[in-house]
């Protein structure tokens, strides 16, 4: 007879099949056909509890890239746990349509500059182009197995939206927080635009620095101040010492900053009479190879305030000026100020009522203001400004420095600080600055915690928020001018009448319209009486645009402030600062309640993907070889607050541990083919130890994904997941269950209850595997026996846990599984080895092939090892386990564990069907080769009989 006809081998033929990235596309149909979206959210709507995650919109350029992969699946393990525990999440995905980055990349495209189109025919291209890739990318985000609400996405250049931006626009004005200035922003030449801090980049750079000496114009007053000998006897010219390493901006000089408490000398090299910091002079000396100074005079900055210097090339005086950002560590302590090109000049300039002079055009080149340099790009004037330096003698000593250097985050070119007539927020008015840096304090979480030192700083640093910008494709600026007088008509009236306007035909009205056409009647201006306007041609910022999205989407769907954005930490400095300035400016409260950062992907060496260097893997590779549910291993299985890795060994790594995962669900279900639950399932009080045992590591499992879901800890989630399938459950349960499963009668409690076990365990392990593994696990839960249930796994509830612990305790305690985890699973451990180093030796081969003698001098183990002795053998999967009074022959002691073991060759005969040596092989006549286990296994018609 052949009796392998009896044993009951895993099912190999359930439909779980390999080829996850052919399988995964048939899934995703699936999906879409069920609507399984809209289903979830029709099942949640009653649950009375609501999670909002606001979606920060991506820009609809291109597409997605692995960045966006990792931000879209973080955000999707957040909706699909808190949906599966009971909330309604409705998940909104979002688009920055508008902008440089959409303007930028169409004009590559068409391989025209901004002037060479009509800006209303540019706009329709742009909106054409921003649409095509908002149709790409949201295929791309579906197949990552992103759900949300796919077919009404917002847009930020829909109408509704665009009408939003307005009208939030609108409230600012009203409560004072807009005005315009010429003051010095962030300029890019090459894309001709002011940039918003958030779209600054700071790289490597070689600029010059230059040492230029400004001749002193009233020296009889420094005399005087300085009033020292030495002093009052020079009769040739004294010179401030200037540091730049930007000489291009000499040409706007208008000032030179001292520090007030700071100590300055008067110094002699040679012929030459010098004015500088005290502390500097050893460094400014080895550098410029000054010889023999002599010290005449020294001075605070405070006593020199006032005191006037001649530009050294323009007809233009320099007037000495004191300030606080003046540094000792560099330079010549004497810092050159021009107000139209950096921040804390014009600061400066501001309180001193100091001109801002700005020679430079859009371009980045001077214009005819600058004489001989007239036309000249900035940074090729360097050179020629440094000649005439020398050719003058007002040069002391150049040499090249590098340091970093904003550059422009589209088209990567460094950019310059120039003073241009631009609309601001004011940051300070009515307190925004201090009650955004309270909010942050406050009354927001932020994950992980040094978000909140981040974001505070920058908070309480920044300048005002610059909203205008000189392009294309946006939504403009929605102010008039005066056509008699040139006066500004910024109105709130006039604002939300242009919104009106652009909700029914969207903000192309404004360019395309005549300007009496936007205005309503009886308009006129209140400076001269005017009736004539012209229109304001800035575009307003589109971190504006998005950073209005709670206005323009959470407020009218009554989720305003969310629970959550979750974004790159490059956000703290873009859309979470603009959306919660805007959002106190406007309501007087944070957007949101908490806020989760995570870093940037890199390749496995740490280094930024770049198309230059080769490292860039795409989502689309990715998904194409090893299917979307390894990426979503990685995202859940790395610290994401940290730069994210990732290559193509960590890829082939993580499709190997999925394989495992996967491995022991297919186990499961292999051996759950025979098994109906309607008819099959064994009460749990009839279950084995190790299956009672089994459940409550499921439950820990359980237990410890849900805490970690909720922390958003996910990577410890994943390892909770991965450990149990290959610990627990593979290495342990599914091992010692084999015998079991494959040799005990089909309908035996023995292993009818296992089955129920397994039942139980592969139910639970695929809700947790649920967020995570969108695709898998769905698969495995239309592979799973079940006379009810979803369609889908992602349409079912996450497991009560507490009610599943009670049940459990009332057969297994506490006690139990301390028990098993402290004592039976180490000794175990302990068995195992001593099992292979007898497998070594040559003494036995399959485990089977042993038996093993345990001793413990110490009683507690004693009683232990005696009360277990029926479950040792099929734990440690050996013929037999004998206890023995006294220590075994060549016993070794388990490590941790006070127990002598000794492997023995096993006794008796091997059975032909469960390959245990029993004396029991050859009792009955009619199977001479089966142990008697086995013969009441295949004779038994009770045990084998259906039901």
């Amino acid at each position: 007879m052949d009796y392998k006809d009896t044993i009951n081998l895993p099912n190999t033929n359930f439909p779980m099949k390999a080829n996850l990235p052919g399988r995964e596309p048939e899934m995703l149909k699936a999906w879409e056909d069920m609507r399984i979206y809209g289903r979830i959210m029709e099942r949640r709507k009653s649950a009375g509890k609501k999670y909002i995650l606001h979606d920060g919109p991506p820009y609809s350029n291109g597409d997605i890239h692995m960045g966006h992969a990792l931000n879209k699946i973080l955000k999707d393990i957040v909706v699909k746990f808190n949906t599966m525990a009971g909330c309604e999440v409705p998940f909104i995905p979002g688009w920055d349509c508008h902008g440089l980055p959409v303007e930028h990349q169409l004009m590559k495209n068409l391989k025209i500059e901004k002037t060479d189109m009509p800006q209303v025919e540019f706009r329709e291209k742009a909106r054409d182009f921003a649409l095509k890739y908002v149709n790409i990318q949201k295929e791309e985000f579906k197949r990552l197995g992103i759900f949300g609400d796919w077919e009404n996405p917002y847009l930020t250049l829909n109408p509704k939206y665009e009408a939003a931006i307005v009208r939030s626009f609108a409230k600012l004005v009203e409560k004072g927080y807009v005005y315009k200035a010429l003051k010095p922003v962030n300029w890019c030449f090459k894309c001709e635009t002011a940039l918003a801090e958030a779209e600054v980049e700071y790289e490597s750079h070689t600029s010059v620095s230059v040492f230029v000496k400004f001749k002193l114009k009233d020296v009889d007053k420094f005399k005087k101040m300085a009033d020292k000998t030495p002093v009052n006897e020079i009769k040739k010219d004294i010179y401030v010492l200037i540091w730049t390493t930007t000489p291009w901006t000499l040409l706007a000089n208008v000032a030179i900053a001292l520090s007030s408490s700071m100590k300055y000398v008067l110094i002699q090299s040679g012929d030459s009479y010098l004015i500088l910091a005290e502390e500097l002079l050893d460094a400014v000396s080895k550098k410029a190879g000054l010889r023999d100074t002599k010290v005449l005079a020294s001075f605070y900055g405070k006593e020199a305030e006032g005191l006037s210097c001649a530009h050294p090339f323009i007809d233009r005086d320099s007037k000495i000026v004191l300030a606080d950002y003046v540094s000792h560590e560099e330079g010549s302590g004497c810092v050159h100020t021009a107000p139209g090109h950096g921040a804390d000049d014009y600061a400066t300039g501001k309180k001193y009522n100091l001109p801002t002079i700005m020679p430079v055009d859009s371009k980045g080149r001077f214009d005819d203001t600058a004489g001989e340099f007239a036309k000249m790009h900035v940074f090729s004037a360097n050179e020629k400004i440094i000649d005439k330096l020398k050719k003058i003698g007002a040069l002391l000593y150049t040499e090249p420095i590098n340091h970093t250097y904003p550059h422009c985050w589209r088209c990567k070119n460094p950019i310059i600080f120039r003073a241009t007539a631009q609309y601001f927020i004011n940051v300070d008015h009515e307190g925004l600055r201090e009650k955004s840096s309270a909010d942050i304090e406050n009354n927001v979480k932020w994950l992980p915690p040094a978000g909140k030192e981040r974001i505070s700083a920058m908070v309480k640093a920044r300048p005002d928020w610059c909203l205008s910008r000189q392009r294309l494709w946006g939504v403009p600026i929605t102010a008039f001018y005066c056509a008699s007088c040139e006066e500004l008509i910024l109105n709130e009236l006039l604002i939300r009448h242009a919104a009106d306007i652009f909700e029914k035909e969207g903000s192309n009205a404004w360019f395309a319209k005549d300007v009496k056409d936007l205005l309503p009647e009886g308009v006129s201006c209140k400076k001269c009486g005017g009736t004539t306007f012209t229109k304001e041609t800035d575009i307003l910022d589109v971190w504006f645009e998005s950073g209005v999205s709670h206005q323009a989407v959470l407020k009218p769907r009554n989720e305003f402030p969310c629970d959550l954005y979750l974004e790159g930490s490059d956000q703290h400095r873009g859309w979470f600062q603009s959306s919660l300035l805007s959002a106190i400016a406007i309501d007087g409260v944070p957007p949101y309640k908490m806020v989760l950062t995570h870093g940037f992907v890199v390749d496995g060496e740490g280094k930024k993907m770049s198309k230059s260097l080769g490292n860039v893997i795409s989502p689309e590779e990715v998904m194409k070889k090893y299917g979307a549910d390894i990426l979503r291993i990685w995202v859940a299985s790395c610290d994401y607050s940290d730069d994210v890795r990732l290559s193509g060994v960590i890829l082939e790594r993580l499709a190997e541990a999925y394989r495992k995962i996967r491995n022991t669900c297919r186990f499961i279900l292999g051996n759950l083919s025979d098994f109906d639950p309607a008819k099959d399932v064994v009460s749990i009080e009839k279950w084995s130890e190790n299956d009672k045992w089994a459940l409550g590591r499921t439950l820990w499992l359980l237990e410890s994904a849900e805490y970690n879901f909720r922390q958003f800890t996910f990577h410890k989630a994943f390892s909770a997941i991965y450990n149990f399938c290959v610990v627990d459950m593979s290495s342990i349960y599914l091992d010692v269950l084999k015998d079991t499963l494959y040799t005990a009668g089909k309908n035996s409690i023995r292993r009818r209850s296992a089955q129920s076990c397994l039942f139980e365990i592969i139910n639970i392990l695929t809700r947790v595997m649920a967020p995570i593994l969108a695709y898998t696990s769905d698969e495995v839960w239309r592979c799973i026996p079940r006379h009810k249930g979803e369609e889908s796994i992602h349409l079912e509830d996450w497991p009560d846990l507490l009610s599943l612990k009670t049940a459990l305790s009332r057969q297994f305690s506490e006690k139990d599984m301390k028990l098993w985890n402290e004592k039976l699973l180490p000794l175990r451990g302990g068995v195992l080895k001593e099992l292979e180093e007898a497998r070594t030796k040559g003494l036995i081969g399959s485990s089977l092939e042993a038996k093993v003698i345990l001793y413990s001098s110490e009683k507690d183990w004693q009683e232990l090892l005696d009360a277990k002795k029926h479950i040792l053998a099929p734990l440690f999967i050996v013929s037999s386990a004998e206890i023995s009074k006294e220590s075994p022959e060549c016993g070794k002691a388990a490590e941790g564990i006070p127990v002598d073991i000794s492997v023995k060759a096993a006794d008796g005969e091997k059975c032909q069907r469960c390959w245990n040596y029993s004396a029991t092989v050859g009792s009955s006549k009619e199977h001479l080769t089966l142990c008697a286990k086995c013969m009441e296994a295949v004779n038994s018609p009770l045990l084998n009989k259906k039901g």
